[in-house]
C-alpha cells in the first residue's frame, strides 16, 4: 500500500493529502541521479589512483627493475669512465711527453660532459623508459667517442715508437761502467772542488771510480767521433756522436779500444778505466751533451735503474765533494 503524506491546511483547519506536482517529482529524480553519478565518478577516480590494474602493476614493476639496473649500470660506467680518464691523463702526461707528441685536448677526446651533468641534476627525479634509454644512449656514445680517440692515440704512439726506436737506442741512457752497488760515483755534476787547484770549479760530468782496467761501455748507439789522447787534461778519451743532437764523452782511459768512425752499440766496450791526463786516481769522467749544452748525465740512467736506486744515486751524486779531475 502506497504511503500517503499529509499537510495541515491552516485555512480550512484540517489535514489534507500532500499532492506533489509531476515536474517536481522529475526534478527530484534528476537531482538524485546526478548526485549518484558524481559520487560514482569520484569513487572511480579515487580507485584509479589508488588501485592498480594487473597491467599497471606489471609495468611499474618493470620500471622499477629498469631503474635499479640503470643505477647499477651507471655505477659501472662511472668506474669505466674513471679508468678511461686515468688512461687519458697517462697518455697525455707520460707517453706523449716521452715521445714529444702534442697532447690531445679535453674537447677532442669527449667534447662535453653535459650528459654527466644532466644525470646529476636529475638523479632524484624519476625517468620514463624512453628517457632512460635516451640518457643511456648518450652516455654510451660519449664512452665510444672517448675510447675511439684513445685507440687512435695508441695507434699514433705505436707509430712514434717505430719512428723513434733509433732515437731511443741512441740516447746515452746507461752508466758507462758497471755500478750495480751504486758506489762508484765519486763526484757529481756542478760546482766541485778541483783536486789540483783546490778551488771551486764547474764539473761538467760524473766521475765513476773503478779499478784500473775496468771496461767502459758506450751508453748509446752511435758513431765514434774522436778517439785519441788529449794533452789538455782528458788523457785518453772518446767522443761518441749519437745523433738526434746527443754526444757522450769518456775520459782518462787506460787504453782506448774504439776507433774513429766506428759504429758502436749501447753496452759495447770502447776502452778501459785508467788515470791518464789530469787525474788523481783511476776513474772514468763521463759527460753528456745535447745541442752542445752540457747536461747532468745522471738524468739519463733510466735504462739501468729502478726508481729507488735512481733516487739513491741522485743523492750520492749531489754531495758537494772534490772531483777526481
Amino acid at each position: 500500500m502506497k504511503k500517503v503524506k499529509y499537510y495541515y491546511n491552516a485555512t480550512l483547519q484540517q489535514f489534507e493529502p500532500l499532492k506533489v506536482p509531476l515536474w517536481k517529482r522529475i526534478t527530484h529524480v534528476f537531482v538524485f541521479l546526478c548526485a549518484t553519478l558524481v559520487t560514482a565518478a569520484i569513487i572511480v577516480a579515487i580507485a584509479f589512483r589508488t588501485i592498480q590494474s594487473p597491467n599497471e602493476k606489471r609495468m611499474n614493476s618493470e620500471m622499477n627493475y629498469l631503474q635499479e639496473k640503470y643505477e647499477l649500470l651507471k655505477k659501472d660506467m662511472f668506474l669505466v669512465r674513471s679508468k678511461l680518464t686515468e688512461l687519458e691523463e697517462r697518455d697525455n702526461h707520460v707517453y706523449r711527453e716521452i715521445f714529444e707528441a702534442e697532447p690531445i685536448s679535453f674537447a677532442e677526446r669527449q667534447g662535453t660532459n653535459a650528459v654527466e651533468e644532466k644525470l646529476l641534476e636529475r638523479k632524484l627525479k624519476p625517468f620514463s623508459n624512453e628517457e632512460l634509454l635516451h640518457e643511456m644512449d648518450k652516455s654510451m656514445n660519449e664512452m665510444k667517442q672517448r675510447m675511439q680517440v684513445q685507440a687512435t692515440s695508441y695507434d699514433a704512439l705505436q707509430r712514434f715508437i717505430e719512428q723513434k726506436k733509433a732515437m731511443l737506442a741512441s740516447i746515452p741512457s746507461i752508466q758507462p761502467v758497471s755500478n750495480k752497488q751504486l758506489e762508484r760515483i765519486a763526484s757529481g755534476f756542478g760546482a766541485r772542488i778541483d783536486p789540483i787547484y783546490k778551488i771551486m770549479k764547474f764539473h761538467a760530468g760524473l766521475d765513476f771510480t773503478a779499478p784500473s782496467g775496468t771496461p767502459i761501455y758506450a751508453t748509446g748507439n752511435g758513431t765514434v767521433e774522436l778517439a785519441e789522447y788529449h794533452e789538455g787534461g782528458f788523457g785518453n778519451h772518446v767522443w761518441i756522436q749519437h745523433g738526434f743532437t746527443y754526444r757522450s764523452h769518456y775520459c782518462h782511459m787506460l787504453k782506448i779500444k774504439a776507433k774513429k768512425g766506428q759504429v758502436v752499440k749501447r753496452g759495447e766496450v770502447i776502452g778501459w778505466v785508467g788515470s791518464t791526463g789530469k787525474s788523481t786516481g783511476p776513474h772514468c769522467h763521463y759527460e753528456v751533451e745535447k745541442n752542445g749544452e752540457k747536461l747532468d748525465p745522471i738524468h739519463f740512467f733510466y735504462n739501468d735503474l729502478h726508481a729507488d736506486d735512481f733516487e739513491r744515486l741522485v743523492k750520492i751524486a749531489s754531495r758537494g765533494n772534490q772531483s777526481f779531475d
